[in-house]
């Protein structure tokens, strides 16, 4: 892949360096992604079952012990670090997120999720409606 002069930085000593590669280490350190001031409405554990069966189970297990597919096995997922299941390579993004998932934090990021973590590999248009967010919040916390 070619890159253009535009997309390259040549740093002390003529070393060029793509620059989406110098980005992380030349931004001031990264502000942990802060837990979103939302209130998350009550869901139903049935209707979130349901729903991450038809939107999340293509990419994602749900169960304990369950595999890595195209994503991150997510049995367990509320109280833990984002970026942190064995098996599974997360983007840098997610690693250094500084997330630890919570239904405001996963209310919030399955309305967009590239846009809450921006250099995320989830491939995902996102939910919009809250009542199927609050739903999936409700199972996936049920889930440990």
């Amino acid at each position: 892949q070619a890159y253009s002069p535009r997309a390259c930085l040549v740093l002390p000593g003529g070393l060029p360096r793509i620059v989406h590669e110098l980005l992380p280490s030349l931004a001031s350190p990264k502000m942990p992604i802060a837990e979103p001031d939302v209130e998350v409405p009550a869901g139903d554990v049935k209707k979130g079952a349901k729903l991450f069966k038809a939107k999340c189970a293509q990419c994602h297990t749900i169960e304990k012990g369950g595999n890595v597919k195209q994503g991150p096995p997510l049995w367990g997922i509320m109280g833990r670090q984002s970026g942190t299941v064995e098996g599974f390579a997360y983007s840098e993004a997610n690693k250094g997120s500084g997330i630890i998932w919570s239904d405001k934090h996963m209310f919030e990021y399955l309305v967009n999720p590239k846009k809450y973590i921006p250099g995320t590999k989830m491939v995902f248009a996102g939910i919009k409606k809250e009542s199927e967010r609050a739903d999936l919040c409700a199972f996936m916390s049920a889930q440990a």
